[in-house]
């Protein structure tokens, strides 16, 4: 325990230095005379109530400085206050930047999915968004400790130049075992709380349920009312009821053999001093009022004790996530054994093929393949359309081409040169890519569709083609502020839309992209939120627009697969079938099979345009 107490401190205070050399100086300064007025009070106190008998000249002068003292103390323990939330404002800023750039370096998103590395990310996260017991709070409370030692050490001087520093010893020991004790348990309480963040979080998410106005329309129709708050108590009793029995355990008995202990020290000591005989009043009332000044400090401390658990183990999921990304993050525009980096003139524009030669890959942490030796090539300057069930590998298939996950094994080619030997920036440039949980940002729609490609967000004009091919022009002049007006509700002037209408927003932003010389558009279930007369518009315009580009198309819609020029059926993470629409047809196999059960159905044209599972 001594061990991780030392390794703690030193964690703590190899941060200290973020806040700045004046600062931290002058908080260390602040906190040496915070810790020494205590001891000047008691001392001048002790000598007012030894000279009541010598009249009032001789009581005046440590009256005034017991006075002084007291008046100074309640002026600087605000002070420290202040300068201790400037200095942790300061390092929470820094240790919230670099959190930041280790949850924005990694160039996969890998981490981001990796329960464990995401749980570090959300607690860190939660801890430095509220600063109440963050590392910075950690470091001031490091600082405040000043203060409470070198009170220790003042009143242990009084008990030993007065009395005895035997009797100094015991009650300067007395009170650091009581720390120690006390602040191990409370170190094992953090990890223990730490440790049930998942369950903590399930009952915020239940929480968040009953109050959030997405969810209030079902739980009001549907009577959920009662069922909502049944699970909301089994939630945070599952996380607290765990915690309550930890804290007994490693808090409160320790606690209590500790306090057991300095109760036996200091009645020792009081007794030695009564029953010494040799001490005149002020040295009796000294003695009796500096031990009881340094039982005091053996309290528990709000602003330092907590601060300095919780802050710091925040700290360590920082330094953890991290960890991760970094483990999972090669250096910059090197992929161990795939050769050297090209130049960004070496990418071809436009890209002509793209080949997956032999591509293996499993998520991290899973032994179930997604693909095993997968052979595809896209035709040069077509649409291909990929489908299957469920589970098939098609959002796995986009986020391997976006270099989003590499390969666990093979190669991905472009015009016969590995992807991975690009600059990831510059390949992923190339390519406009609009996911079936594509981002809703809370921002102007001018900025949702400019984000496609966020180094022209100027072009005004292309944003208004890119919505207007997408027949949304007219929804985007209805706002407010027109394309100035910011996609969500709860901001001022904002508005926000249909599922409908953000759909059209995304596939607005990869045909931006598409202007901006992304010579890939990649769509994930571009129209799933369309109606069929929408979505048969949006492809009529879709179709203009891309000529000459690469386009892979993920759809469960026939209407949508039907017009692509080369389809693809996953199944498994195998291909079991390619071609076009009427080859297909013709082969009578798995996607003849999903076609015409689907067109069973119905009659006409509606047989086309309606979803598969």
């Amino acid at each position: 325990m001594l061990a991780q107490l030392v390794r703690a401190r030193l964690m703590i205070a190899r941060q200290v230095p973020r806040g700045g050399p004046g600062l931290v100086a002058l908080l260390v300064l602040v906190n040496l005379v915070l810790g020494a007025l205590p001891v000047i009070f008691v001392v001048a106190t002790s000598l007012v109530l030894g000279r009541v008998a010598d009249g009032f000249d001789a009581l005046l002068p440590v009256f005034l400085i017991a006075t002084g003292a007291f008046v100074a103390q309640q002026i600087v323990t605000p002070l420290q206050s202040s300068l201790g939330e400037l200095l942790a404002r300061r390092i929470d800023g820094q240790v919230y930047d670099e959190l930041m750039g280790a949850a924005l370096r990694s160039r996969g998103i890998g981490p981001l999915e990796d329960q464990e590395a995401v749980d570090a990310l959300r607690t860190a996260a939660r801890e430095l968004e509220f600063g109440v017991q963050s590392p910075g709070q950690a470091c001031a409370g490091l600082l405040a400790l000043i203060a409470r030692y070198t009170s220790l050490a003042g009143y242990a001087a009084v008990v030993g130049l007065m009395f005895s520093w035997l009797a100094a010893a015991g009650i300067a020991i007395a009170v650091l075992l009581f720390r120690y004790g006390q602040r191990g348990g409370l170190r094992k309480y953090v990890k223990v709380r730490f440790a049930l963040g998942p369950a903590e979080r399930k009952g915020d998410y239940f929480r968040d349920l009953a109050i959030q106005p997405k969810a209030g329309k079902e739980i009001r129709v549907f009577g959920l009312a009662g069922w909502l708050r049944e699970r909301l108590r089994e939630a945070y009793l599952a996380w607290l009821t765990p915690m309550w029995k930890e804290r007994r355990r490693v808090y409160l008995w320790p606690f209590a053999w500790f306090a057991l202990w300095a109760l036996v020290v200091l009645v020792s000591v009081f007794a030695a001093a009564g029953a010494a005989g040799t001490l005149t009043l002020t040295q009796f009332v000294l003695v009796m009022q500096a031990a009881l000044g340094a039982l005091r400090l053996s309290e528990y401390y709000p602003e330092a004790d907590l601060q300095t658990a919780v802050g710091m183990e925040a700290y360590d999921r920082v330094l953890r996530f991290a960890a991760h990304v970094d483990r999972d993050t090669p250096p910059p525009d090197v992929t161990p054994g795939r050769g050297r980096t090209w130049p960004v003139s070496r990418i071809p524009d436009p890209v002509w093929t793209i080949q997956f030669d032999n591509v293996s890959f499993a998520y991290p942490g899973q032994s179930r393949a997604i693909f095993e030796n997968l052979n595809l090539t896209f035709p040069v300057g077509k649409c291909t359309a990929i489908v299957g069930l469920n589970g098939a590998g098609k959002t796995t298939l986009v986020k391997l081409l976006a270099r989003l996950y590499e390969p666990t094994a093979g190669t991905i080619r472009c015009d016969g040169v590995d992807i991975a030997s690009y600059p990831i920036e510059a390949w992923r440039a190339k390519l406009g890519v609009i996911f079936q949980d594509f981002a809703r940002y809370e921002a102007p729609a001018a900025d949702n569709i400019g984000f496609g490609a966020v180094a022209h967000m100027d072009d005004r004009e292309g944003i208004r083609a890119a919505a207007d091919a997408v027949g949304l022009s007219e929804t985007l002049e209805r706002l407010p502020n027109g394309l100035d007006t910011p996609l969500a509700r709860h901001l001022t002037g904002g508005a926000d839309l249909s599922g409908g209408q953000w759909q059209r927003v995304a596939l607005a932003r990869a045909l931006f992209a598409l202007r901006h010389g992304s010579p890939v558009v990649v769509l994930d279930e571009p129209t799933a939120s369309l109606d069929v007369r929408a979505e048969a518009q949006f492809f009529e315009t879709f179709a203009e627009l891309t000529q000459g580009a690469t386009t892979l198309l993920i759809s469960h819609r026939f209407s949508t697969v039907r017009q692509a020029d080369f389809i693809v059926v996953l199944e498994h993470g195998k291909i079991i079938e390619q071609g076009s629409h009427e080859q297909l047809l013709q082969r009578d196999g798995r996607y003849a099979h999903l076609f015409r059960l689907q067109a069973d159905r119905f009659t006409g044209s509606s047989a086309e345009t309606v979803s598969v599972a």
